[in-house]
């Protein structure tokens, strides 16, 4: 008896296959830069250095967490790329840098190519939003290793900034006015709470008035707001002073990330609008206020500081690319490190 590959769990063709599925949604995301994609051993970007006098370079790494057992549930595969991508890449626009190319981890137990096309479909259609080059990654089949059906995604992203524009919140100070950006609902971040406050006593299928007639599963699976382009054209406006990706840890949690020691940022909850997908949450779970900020983004995915000189036109700026945005607080003096509080 002869033993193969395939016996073992691995099939071989059929991730040649995944392959070949995939170079379509990729080859449309690819930049000039590129100069080997999808397939090689190694994904080749040629960086333009002319344009800049110092470049940095900028990497970021993350996955989507448990929001993928929600994909699972609902057999709905073809926008969680897209999450995966806005987690890296809007952590790597939020220093100011343009990202320049992207590469996955796809782990699954069994392979399905066209499962696994579904899902880099979403990764090419990220990076589409985010500007940047679907250039490589990789798939592995791990028999025995993930429940059927199940896969696990992680993503890499590497931008460039010129090193004079790097934006750190070295200049934040008292008085500065802090904008907050809409997010598209819970993004990437508190899946296990959300899950347990709502899967436990509700179906995916659910209909709910307060979701505008949405199910569960289409509000928990709205993908993640990448806001990689509107950080760079806002750039190009005014100088922003700090930005924060508001993910894990949520607003106390993220934004005194990039606020010097000395001050706080203190936010209005009453300046902006909240998602009824939290309000659900929040009810649903009997979730304490304090562990909703701390865990949630709460209707804001996105931060700015600027001088209160500048806080008009970033609102101009951020309208004239259809983000709804609001002024949700201000910088105060603060003791020790930086903080962040968000009062009544």
């Amino acid at each position: 008896m002869s033993l193969t590959y395939r016996d073992a769990g691995v099939d071989i063709d059929e991730g040649d296959r995944l392959v070949e599925l995939i170079k379509p949604h990729a080859r449309p995301t690819l930049r000039p830069e590129v100069l080997a994609g999808i397939g090689g051993f190694g994904g080749l970007f040629a960086l333009d250095v002319k344009k800049y006098r110092e470049p940095v370079l900028v990497s970021g790494t993350d996955g989507v967490g448990t929001k993928l057992k929600v994909a699972f549930e609902a057999n709905r595969h073809d926008t969680i790329g897209i999450d995966l991508v806005a987690m890296c890449v809007n952590d790597v626009a939020v220093v100011g840098a343009e990202p320049l190319f992207f590469l996955d981890y796809f782990g699954t137990g069994k392979l399905s190519a066209e499962q696994g096309a579904e899902v880099v479909k979403g990764i090419a259609e990220g990076c589409r939003q985010a500007g940047c080059a679907l250039i490589g990654g990789e798939t592995a089949e791990l028999p025995g290793f993930y429940a059927p059906g199940e896969y696990d995604l992680a993503g890499f992203a590497v931008g460039c900034v010129e090193r004079s524009r790097i934006v750190d919140g070295k200049t934040v100070a008292k008085g500065d006015r802090v904008i907050g950006v809409a997010s598209t609902g819970l993004h990437s971040n508190g899946y296990s709470l959300a899950r347990k406050a709502l899967l436990e006593k509700h179906p995916l299928g659910e209909r709910f008035d307060a979701l505008g007639g949405r199910t569960l599963a289409e509000a928990l699976l709205e993908p993640t707001r990448i806001y990689a382009k509107d950080v760079l054209a806002l750039l190009e406006t005014v100088p922003v002073k700090a930005f924060s990706h508001i993910t894990g840890g949520g607003l106390p949690g993220n934004v005194p990330r990039t606020l010097p020691d000395g001050t706080r940022a203190v936010l209005e909850e009453r300046r902006w609008p909240r998602p009824a997908i939290f309000d659900l949450v929040e009810r649903e779970g009997g979730v304490p206020r304090d562990e909703m900020y701390r865990t949630f983004n709460m209707g804001l995915g996105l931060v700015a500081v600027v001088a209160p000189g500048d806080e008009a036109a970033a609102h101009a700026a951020l309208r004239a690319r259809g983000l709804d945005a609001w002024t949700v607080g201000q910088i105060e003096d603060g003791a020790g490190e930086a903080t962040c509080e968000v009062v009544r």
